[in-house]
């Protein structure tokens, strides 16, 4: 493969194959196993919606039912299946009356199992379509508008009030943006139910709930076909209800989700084993939706150095690959993430970024990657920080990355500029414009400090990955690996919603969705 930093392409091949083994020894695991958020995640996609009186989803309480009566094993698809054989009835129906206290599943036999299993495919079969059908409504509508060739200018929206939100993004919209990414409130990660409705009170962030995916869907759909392009719409499914967010997303056709393997690990000590399988259905539904997910590797750079510790992005990169891949998502729906995250007081710091903007290019030539802005070093004057994002911006276009979260020049004030989205835009977009060819233009000094710097931290991240391979996933995240973090096997949020699969357990999505990206017909 012909690029501009001389990588040295068997090593590169070596870390693939050592992040693949990774992958497929942890699959093990995941394939035994499932999760009561997997499970809720099965119900919400057989059509169960809405909460009860006090605000409990339908979803969870089905799902608590089923795991006080040791009914989860086989799935809750199955069981579902019986009942509506039973009680000829469907399974919002059923989730209602289990709510009521009118239904106790327990009491019915799955007398036929094939019968059972095709009561619920048919229902799955339904919600599979509609899925299928959004992903055609993205595809008219970049026919239609067609899609920008080059990076993709993704803003935040965060007020809380999701009709506040709203009002930022179709103003982002008119001024440029193309994606708009509605960040969670603070600590939804954390919380093992998805809320519900359209909310009005979050703390940092707006809550991710169904209803309010479909409002703000609805809105970017309109702004986008006024200016004559169209909107991708992000948000987050990660945490305890993965799986769950990526239905919903699924549903209402969000376009991007942040959707890593490590992050809630690392970052929110939620238990591995927890995470690791909700991540693969999780992805598997994200897979057949069409959405591109975004890894967290920027991450890493804000708890460890981002020149001592640049090999774990690309080594955490190589793995995000892989368990996407187990997932069925494309390479072209691997947003994997990186950041622009070196002190501006070290020398060359610039030449180490573009050096591993380019490598991260280069050894996933297919991945529309996502870059990530200046941040841990901002301190909060505007002008630094404005070149500081420009710098960003440049290393952006002369890399050719394709997701670009702008770098806000009001980073680390405590009150933003009304105007600052506006003025992150301008910056770009000029910058973008500027320097439209210069990526075809370059070539990098061979053995000069940016190729020698590649060198440098692709041989780093091999050698990490050979000893994850040797120690197993489980063993390297408890030694801290990854961003100086250690967590335990057992530790961490969420380990008891872990559950070995019986025998004759089904999921009737596994098998719907199963080619994932590369067909949904």
């Amino acid at each position: 493969m012909k690029g501009k930093l001389g990588l040295n392409w068997d090593l590169v091949a070596k870390a693939r194959e050592c992040a693949k083994n990774v992958a497929e020894d942890t699959q093990k695991f995941i394939d035994i196993h499932s999760t009561v958020a997997v499970e809720r995640t099965v119900c919400r996609l057989m059509g169960i919606d809405d909460t009860n009186e006090v605000g409990v989803p339908l979803a969870n309480i089905v799902v608590q039912h089923m795991e006080g009566h040791k009914l989860l094993p086989v799935g809750a698809a199955l069981t579902l299946g019986a009942a509506m054989i039973s009680e000829n009835l469907t399974p919002q129906q059923i989730a209602g009356k289990i709510s009521e206290g009118t239904l106790d599943l327990s009491k019915i036999a799955i007398e036929d199992v094939e019968k059972a299993k095709r009561a619920a495919h048919s229902v799955a079969e339904q919600t599979v379509a509609k899925i299928a059908e959004n992903r055609k409504t993205r595809e008219a509508y970049l026919k239609r508008h067609g899609d920008k060739a080059g990076p993709l200018i993704y803003l935040i929206v965060a007020t809380g009030n999701i009709y506040e939100d709203v009002t930022q993004a179709v103003a982002a919209v008119k001024q440029g943006a193309d994606v708009i990414a509605v960040i969670r409130t603070t600590g939804q990660s954390l919380l093992d139910y998805v809320p519900y409705g359209e909310t009005t009170e979050g703390f940092g962030g707006t809550y991710a709930t169904q209803a309010n995916f479909k409002l703000m869907r609805a809105a970017l759909d309109k702004a986008g076909d006024e200016v004559g392009r169209y909107v991708r719409l992000c948000n987050y499914c990660s945490g305890l209800c993965m799986p769950e967010i990526a239905a919903m997303g699924a549903m209402e056709r969000l376009d991007v989700m942040l959707n890593d393997a490590l992050y809630g690990v690392l970052f929110r000590d939620i238990n591995m084993k927890r995470t690791f399988i909700d991540q693969n259905f999780s992805r598997m539904i994200n897979a057949y939706a069409g959405v591109i997910i975004n890894t967290g590797e920027d991450n890493y750079l804000t708890t460890a150095d981002a020149v001592e510790q640049a090999h774990t992005v690309l080594a955490s990169q190589f793995l995000n690959e892989q368990f996407a891949l187990k997932a069925g998502l494309l390479e072209e729906q691997m947003g994997l993430g990186h950041a622009f995250e070196i002190s501006p007081d070290v020398e060359n710091g610039f030449l180490m970024e573009l050096a591993q903007a380019q490598m991260a290019r280069e050894i996933f030539p297919k991945a529309p990657l996502k870059y990530m802005p200046p941040t841990k070093f901002m301190t909060g004057d505007i002008f630094m920080g404005n070149v500081q994002n420009a710098l960003f911006n440049a290393v952006t276009i002369m890399t050719g990355q394709r997701i670009h979260l702008l770098g806000m020049l009001t980073e680390a004030i405590h009150t933003p500029f009304m105007s600052d989205r506006a003025l992150s835009v301008e910056n770009a977009k000029y910058i973008f414009n500027t320097m439209a060819d210069i990526s075809g233009e370059i070539e990098f000094k061979e053995g000069g400090i940016i190729q020698s710097r590649a060198k440098e931290v692709l041989e780093k991240a091999y050698e990490l990955l050979r000893e994850i391979e040797k120690r197993k996933i489980f063993d390297s995240i408890e030694g801290g690996i990854f961003a100086d973090i250690k967590r335990k096997p057992d530790g961490g949020k969420g380990l008891s919603g872990v559950f070995l699969k019986g025998d004759g357990y089904y999921n009737p999505f596994t098998e719907l969705m199963g080619k994932g990206g590369v067909s949904y017909e």
